[in-house]
């Protein structure tokens, strides 16, 4: 790829930018040398940053055009001067570097070969990039996966993005999560306070930036502008996502220095002011106006860490790209966990977000939770995060405009779990609409056992006789779940599919928000035909042979933490069917489970 990708630390609000924004340098723009009229052997010049925001010139020889019908012509060029010395060849960043013979504009250096000489390369013709200008705003954007793939062994092969402001283990997370789209992250130092403000003119041969994350966490990729008409840009000669139509935070850039590499170099610099947005991103490259800005989604994250007193708020802009923004704002919210703590590993934490969108059912989504990992607390703790931003920017239903995010985090390095140990209840019988108190004995981590209460209703449909109640951790899988899976039986399945199909956008959500917490007590009815063993005696159900805790989130099967993986999530609380239950809050990701029997009457008094 023939870009590179930094960014600066702070967070503007777009509001306040746009008094500092320039407009595109005034130019006589150049006449177009039709690719047809270029011939082997032609010179001429072109223009890129290589320090500063400083334009250089190095020279360009025409060695020959490449016809690749359907997929654009390239020119093949050898570049040569004082420039290509320094930099040791075409280099990352230089995409988009305007080519010009006898003062004609021909195109865009866009395209090189690794591990060969960097000095040859090859020019998107600019007609091709022109044609981007032509686009309507109401097209149909491309879903594609990548860079032109079908120009084999040329860079880009993938999508070099620089990052700053993520932690170490962010870094990874987030290059596990984007290398299907490959998109490849490299941690990078922010841009000097001192540069603040002081907006670039765009013009062809200057550094621009594209961000997909602008504040405390930045990440996006620097390029050249190859052609500017009035507020339009033109730059990169190759794609930077291919996502067709697009909407990308569009800056300057400043660069510090180029790195000679094997196979191949790169510009070390980083983005800077907000100057407009990025309108198309197609094989030819990337189309933008200045002046014109994205809707992006503001987000502020504050962790608490309990252990060491510390606060750690940040706050981000993220696109409102429908695939790459919940990965990016999760990622951004697991470093800003990582960072409060300064630490990785065990650990458990209470977690509340709430997301703000137009579109939306109910135009608000609040969630709270509570989990524990003796791995990662950090990806563990925002995965439910995860899962909510991919359910409503991925919804079959309708687009959504996220217009605010905000989340709270408190964590600490303790096993904040406990087990239930048994489940009484305080009456043998109970007729239909009267609440019996159970009580269950919770055994905490290395703690003395505590008794917490749950009123459970009878339902006042229920018939008369036994009625066996299931009492369980919220963040477990129902027991009448595992045992028909057990047991080979796809009711479950069934019911599932049935549902899902007759589910609206506002059933999704209020399937989600309304999920069992980890941190609650379940009691519910549990209706398998089937007595379990230990629970002839009416009202009391002992769970003591039961294995020892599972960690929520980690390898038991039957704990729903896995739900709390940016991997996938099980589905638990939300696959049982619509019953009648309650439950109890507590301070504690609840393990394990029992049984309570109540004998409902309907001429006897409970006791």
């Amino acid at each position: 790829m023939i870009f590179l990708i930094t960014m600066w630390k702070r967070c503007l609000t777009i509001v306040a930018i746009f008094v500092l924004l320039p407009l595109t340098a005034a130019q006589a723009y150049p006449s177009i040398l039709p690719l047809d009229e270029v011939k082997p052997g032609m010179k001429g010049i072109a223009k890129t940053v290589v320090s500063g925001t400083n334009i250089e010139e190095f020279n360009v020889e025409v060695l020959n055009v490449m016809k690749n019908p359907g997929s654009g012509d390239l020119i093949l060029v050898r570049t040569s001067g004082a420039v290509i010395d320094q930099t040791g060849g075409i280099v990352q960043g230089m995409s988009g570097s305007p080519v010009y013979i006898d003062g004609k504009l021909v195109g865009a250096i866009a395209y090189g070969w690794p591990l060969s000489d960097h000095t040859v390369g090859m020019v998107t013709p600019i007609a091709d990039m022109l044609k981007l200008w032509d686009l309507g705003a109401t097209e149909k954007v491309s879903v594609g996966s990548g860079n032109a793939g079908e120009r084999q062994n040329l860079l880009p092969a993938a999508t070099p993005l620089m990052v700053s402001g993520l932690s170490d283990h962010a870094m990874t997370m987030l290059q596990d999560k984007l290398s299907p789209y490959k998109l490849f992250p490299y941690a990078v130092g922010s841009q000097p306070d001192a540069t603040e403000g002081q907006a670039a003119a765009l013009e062809p041969g200057s550094a621009v930036g594209i961000e997909l994350v602008r504040g405390d966490v930045s990440v996006g990729a620097i390029g050249t502008v190859t052609y500017t008409e009035g507020n339009k840009v033109l730059a990169f000669g190759h794609p930077f996502l291919q996502r067709g139509k697009a909407s990308y935070l569009l800056t300057d850039a400043t660069i510090y220095t180029v790195v000679n590499g094997l196979e191949s170099g790169f510009k070390v610099g980083s983005t800077g002011n907000l100057l407009g947005m990025v309108t198309q991103d197609r094989k030819a490259g990337i189309a933008g106006t200045v002046g014109q800005y994205p809707s992006v989604i503001p987000m502020r994250i504050t962790v608490t860490d309990t252990d060491v007193n510390k606060i750690q708020d940040d706050a981000v802009q993220v696109v409102q790209n429908e695939e790459l923004a919940p990965i990016l704002s999760a990622t951004t919210a697991y470093s800003v966990m990582e960072k409060a703590m300064d630490r990785i590993g065990t650990g458990s934490a209470k977690v509340s977000f709430e997301i703000s969108a137009r579109n939306m059912p109910g135009e608000t989504l609040r969630r709270e939770n509570m989990f524990y990992s003796p791995v990662n607390i950090g990806e563990m703790a925002v995965s439910e995060f995860f899962e909510a931003l991919n359910l409503l920017m991925t919804n079959p239903y309708n687009p959504v405009d996220i217009m605010d995010v905000k989340m709270q985090v408190t964590v600490n390095q303790e096993r904040q779990t406990a087990s239930i140990v048994s489940a009484q209840a305080k009456a043998t019988a109970a007729k239909p609409g009267e609440t019996v108190p159970i009580q269950v004995k919770l055994k905490p981590y290395r703690s003395e056992p505590v008794t917490i209460t749950v009123n459970y209703t009878v339902p006042k449909e229920q018939a008369a006789g036994p009625l066996l109640l299931e009492v369980r951790g919220g963040g477990m899988i129902p027991l009448t779940q595992l045992l028909l899976k057990k047991q080979g039986l796809d009711v479950e399945l069934k019911n599932l599919k049935t549902k899902a199909k007759n589910m609206t956008f506002a059933d999704s959500i209020n399937e989600f928000t309304s999920r069992d917490r980890n941190n609650a007590i379940v009691v519910e009815v549990l209706d398998t035909g089937v007595m379990p063993e230990g629970t002839a005696d009416p009202g009391k159900a002992g769970s003591d042979d039961k294995a020892g805790l599972f960690p929520v989130g980690e390898s038991a099967e039957h704990s729903a933490g896995d739900s709390g993986t940016l991997k996938g999530a099980l589905t638990a609380g939300t696959t049982e069917a619509v019953k009648p239950k309650t439950s109890a809050t507590t301070d504690y990701i609840i393990d394990n489970d029992a049984q309570v029997l109540i004998n409902v009457v309907t001429d006897h008094k409970s006791k």
